[in-house]
């Protein structure tokens, strides 16, 4: 069956499942799975294994093992996909230990009953944001406190998929929910910078893209443009809608109030999210100020 499950902006299709998120080897690297000794590669890995200067790579040359900030560089990279903030900044990252190049990252959500669905992303996204730096052997991601955690935890580990990890629950993968909330924070990021611009002194917006000062606003405007696939060009037009049309002169106002109404949907649920979070996890404000870089 096709479960739905309660999202935090109502009802979001899919079951949770087995994220990616258990120990997973380094770029290049098969999986890594638990034997008696210790951890076990499986068949035709390329070997990363940890050296006296380092990691020692097949061919001979050796990467430094990765620090603690490095790692939460890489954690930094992962967003909510519906809050569009990083999950270290949002509290959701409870511990990220390393040695010798070997990664555990324990994460947590604001309730039980966050959705799986992106639960699920945020723990594959980790997982594959950690072992994507340089040195790191073996990487381990965990959700903890969660409903579907078993379920994600495996499925991330054994690369599963999401409809993998729930057979006869989960009919498909997350690629188009993914894609309506990229359309989402685009939009967001289009009002934040509209709002700057009028902030400014600016009387109308301006037409093309690379008229625009720099700011903050703008920087992320086009990462979320390239997310998409947009055109970020000096020549494109600011306006563009969230499939990358051009947005009709009579169009401008009731699209760009529409743009704003997301943009406070989203930074209201991520307060909420936060406050949440503080009241399930008290020591959770002082762990982001504590564990971060």
């Amino acid at each position: 069956m096709s479960v739905s499950s309660p999202g935090r902006d109502g009802v979001v299709e899919g079951v949770s499942s087995p994220g990616r998120g258990g120990v997973v080897e380094g770029t290049g690297m098969s999986t890594l799975f638990p034997g008696r000794d210790g951890f076990v590669a499986g068949a035709g890995m390329s070997m990363l294994s940890p050296g006296r200067g380092g990691v020692v790579e097949s061919a001979g040359t050796s990467v430094p093992p990765p620090g603690r900030d490095g790692i939460w560089d890489a954690l930094a990279t992962v967003r909510d996909p519906e809050l569009d903030e990083p999950i270290t900044e949002l509290g959701f990252v409870r511990e990220a230990e390393v040695s010798e190049g070997r990664v555990s990252v324990r994460l947590r959500l604001p309730t039980y009953f966050c959705a799986p669905n992106f639960a699920y992303l945020m723990v594959a996204d980790a997982r594959d944001a950690v072992r994507a730096v340089p040195g790191v052997v073996a990487a381990e991601v965990r959700l903890e406190d969660h409903f579907a955690s078993d379920e994600i935890n495996a499925g991330v580990a054994g690369d599963a998929g999401f409809a993998g990890s729930f057979p006869g629950e989960a009919c498909e993968e997350l690629d188009e929910l993914r894609l309506t909330f990229r359309r989402k924070t685009y939009l967001a990021s289009l009002d934040r910078l509209c709002a700057r611009l009028a902030a400014e002194g600016q009387k109308s917006v301006p037409l093309l893209l690379g008229d625009a000062p720099e700011s903050p606003e703008l920087a992320r405007l086009l990462r979320r443009r390239a997310e998409l696939g947009l055109d970020c060009s000096p020549r494109s037009p600011l306006l563009l809608d969230e499939r990358g049309e051009p947005i009709p002169a009579e169009q401008a106002v009731p699209r760009l109030r529409f743009a704003r109404a997301v943009r406070v949907s989203i930074e209201g649920n991520a307060d909420f999210c936060r406050g949440l979070l503080r009241t399930r996890y008290p020591e959770s404000a002082a762990d982001r100020r504590e564990k971060g870089p």
